[in-house]
C-alpha cells in the first residue's frame, strides 16, 4: 500500500463522490476487510458492496490483499487520498460539500485549541474560499506529480502542499489579514 495518493483524474472523483464508495473507503481506513465485514457495517447487502469494491479497485483506490477461499480482504490502495482533479461540473458539487466540510472542520479544530471566533460563519466562508482557491491554483503542479508517478510519504505531502501555499502566498495576503482578525487568543 501505498502511503499517499493524488487523484486528480476527474473520473476517479466520480467514483469517489458516491456516498457508499466513500463510506467503504472510510471503513478501510481503519483496517483491510471482507465483503462481508464490509456489507455488515454499511448495512448493505453483499452483491451491492462487491459492485463497489469492484469498481473502486478498478479506479485503483481499493486493492485485493489476499483470499481466505472464497472470501477476499480488500484494503486501501493508499492510506492517505489526496483528491484533486480540475473542476468538472459534474463534480463540482461534490467538491464544494468536500471542501464546505473541510472549512468547518478547520474552525472546529481552531475552537478546540481555545481560540475565541468573532464571527464563525464567516470565518467558515472564507476558509472554504481559502482552501477552494489554493487548490485551484495548487492543480498543476500536483497533477505533473500524479502523472509523473511520484510516490510522497505523508511528511513529503505535508511539505509539498505547504509550499504550494507559500507559492501563492502574495495573493492570499488580504485573506491571511482577513482571518487573523476573526480569531482570538483567549
Amino acid at each position: 500500500m501505498r502511503e499517499v495518493l493524488i487523484i486528480t483524474e476527474p473520473e476517479k472523483v466520480k467514483v469517489l463522490s458516491e456516498e457508499t464508495r466513500f463510506r467503504i473507503l472510510q471503513l478501510l481506513r481503519q483496517r483491510p476487510m471482507t465483503i462481508n465485514e464490509l456489507s455488515d457495517a454499511l448495512e448493505k447487502d453483499r452483491t451491492t458492496v462487491y459492485r463497489h469494491i469492484k469498481t473502486l479497485e478498478k479506479a485503483g483506490l481499493v486493492e485485493e490483499l489476499e483470499a481466505h477461499g472464497n472470501e477476499r480482504v480488500y484494503s486501501r490502495a493508499a492510506r492517505l487520498f489526496l483528491i484533486k482533479a480540475d473542476p468538472d461540473e459534474s463534480i463540482e458539487k461534490f467538491r464544494q460539500a468536500y471542501l464546505q466540510v473541510e472549512a468547518e472542520k478547520l474552525v472546529q479544530i481552531l475552537e478546540k485549541a481555545g481560540f475565541r471566533i468573532k464571527n464563525r460563519a464567516e470565518l467558515v466562508k472564507l476558509a472554504k474560499k481559502v482552501l477552494d482557491e489554493v487548490e485551484i491554483n495548487s492543480q498543476p503542479v500536483l497533477k505533473r506529480i500524479s502523472q509523473a508517478g511520484v510516490e510522497l510519504t505523508e511528511i513529503e505531502l505535508f511539505h509539498l502542499l505547504n509550499m504550494l501555499v507559500f507559492m501563492q502566498s502574495c495573493e492570499l495576503c488580504g485573506k491571511a489579514q482577513e482571518a487573523r482578525g476573526m480569531i482570538e487568543d483567549d
